[in-house]
């Protein structure tokens, strides 16, 4: 296999270096110039009275109801950056930059608006309301330590576009002990395939786009994936089973289409997810026991500092699949920090929940923890689904128990919420301990009073209100 891959496409490189700031901006395939661009907003940066610079207005996907196109722009910087945004189509009524924890109010003057960021931040700014046409704007620290081109065991893609030339045409074989770097304005039209191998890094600042998948981590460890964004995958961002070691750090996502989740991850242990922003159409990140080909439980995954939007499904789900075939899957010491939840849409009541947990094919789950996590207006869905369920659909045999689960300083402000659920199935497939502490919701503090809130069904016990 070659370990570089370039392709002569000419392309137009923006960069500016000032002494105490910086600002890098990627180039653009001269391919993609008309073919990617979205025209709705001009979007500029500079470092502090320093030139404005234009950046690239990439189209992206979102929504599986009714698929839109939205825009994404990208740059990495140091010390502060000032960003300009025009609206170019119809009129600015107001305007929005959520998470709205950051709390980043903007100056607006006519059609445009501007702000000032003091470190890298994934935002998603909102005018009218509207969040389907959305601008998503991405900043990244200023890379360092960048792999070099002749680096045997680096797999270089230079900035262009990039096809698999082998017999598959859809993906790149990812050999032990390799680098694979997407370098700014790299666009790779292929999956990254990572299976039994071990001490792999995939990095850098280009895409993955409308590859069949964007990366799959298989019967492997010590693989870490930091800093690159998937476009429109026709199915999982990230497919990860039977793996152990796997750190998966500021990625971003975007898709559109059915069963094109976010991370999945099948019985993988080991896991730190740190600093993503996944806009998905179904389970931003699932994690989930053995299925298919991947058999075993489920160990020590953390997800912080994170931002989750659900155009459907769940920003979050737990043990749905399973191995029925002996004692059943653990699942245990999973852990999600300081996330901000963006939107659920879902429909059918059987798959909401921002935090959901549902346990099915034998799953026995429990220590599962849910801190500091900040759920702005959805239009439909729950904020806590907890279920032991046996589900035709996927499962071929009931869950066992959900035990010892801690929700701890949880907000929703907005509407579109629909009743909380916690349900037991029978004796043998119940909820044990669960601890509410601090949820305010609209500016309530929750209490076991609070019915309209969250239902508590049958085979359940231990709820508690801190």
């Amino acid at each position: 296999m070659k370990k570089h891959f370039s392709l002569a496409l000419l392309f137009t490189v923006f960069c500016i270096q000032v002494p105490a700031q910086q600002v890098q901006i990627y180039p653009v395939p001269k391919a993609l110039l008309y073919s990617r661009h979205n025209d709705d907003y001009t979007v500029k940066v500079r470092s502090p009275g320093g030139e404005w610079q234009d950046l690239f207005e990439y189209n992206v996907k979102v929504d599986l109801d009714n698929p839109q196109n939205a825009s994404m722009v990208q740059f990495d910087f140091s010390g502060q950056v000032e960003v300009f945004v025009k609206k170019n189509n119809g009129m600015l009524q107001n305007v929005q930059i959520r998470p709205l924890n950051n709390k980043i109010e903007p100056t607006v003057k006519g059609n445009t608006v501007t702000f000032t960021l003091n470190k890298p931040q994934n935002l998603s700014i909102e005018f009218n309301g509207d969040r389907l046409h959305n601008l998503h704007l991405f900043s990244n620290v200023i890379e360092k330590d960048v792999p070099k081109k002749d680096d045997p065991n680096v797999i270089y893609f230079a900035p262009g576009v990039h096809t698999p030339s082998d017999s598959s045409g859809i993906q790149y074989n990812i050999p032990s002990n390799t680098t694979v770097y997407l370098a700014p304005g790299a666009i790779v039209k292929g999956k990254l395939v990572c299976d039994r191998v071990e001490n792999v890094r995939i990095i850098g600042r280009g895409m993955i786009d409308q590859a069949q998948r964007g990366i799959e981590v298989t019967h492997s460890k010590n693989v870490l994936i930091d800093g690159i964004t998937v476009v429109n995958p026709d199915h999982y961002t990230v497919y990860g089973g039977e793996s152990s070691g796997v750190t998966i750090r500021n990625l971003k996502s975007f898709s559109c289409k059915g069963w094109s989740d976010g991370l999945d991850l099948m019985s993988c242990s080991d896991v730190l997810i740190d600093n993503v922003f996944m806009r998905n159409s179904d389970d931003c990140i699932a994690i989930y026991g053995h299925r298919w080909n991947f058999y075993g439980g489920v160990r020590n995954v953390t997800v912080q500092n994170s931002v989750l939007w659900a155009d459907v499904a769940h920003p979050t789900n737990i043990g749905l699949h399973g191995d029925t075939s002996g004692e059943g899957d653990i699942i245990e010491d999973i852990h999600f920090k300081n996330i901000d939840i963006l939107e659920q849409d879902e429909d059918d009541p059987d798959y909401q929940g921002c935090m959901a947990i549902c346990a099915g094919d034998k799953n026995l789950i429990r220590n599962v923890t849910y801190e500091d996590i900040r759920v702005e207006s959805i239009q439909e869905g729950q904020l806590f689904h907890l279920e032991v369920v046996f589900n035709p659909k996927y499962n071929t045999g009931a869950g066992r128990n959900i035990e010892n689960i801690l929700f701890k300083n949880v907000s929703y402000d907005g509407l579109g919420e629909n009743t909380s659920l916690i349900k037991g199935l029978s004796k043998n497939g119940k909820v044990d301990t669960v601890t509410f502490e601090n949820i305010v919701i609209n500016g309530k503090r929750l209490t076991s009073s609070d019915k309209e809130f969250i239902k508590i069904g049958d085979a359940v016990q231990h709820v508690k209100f801190k």
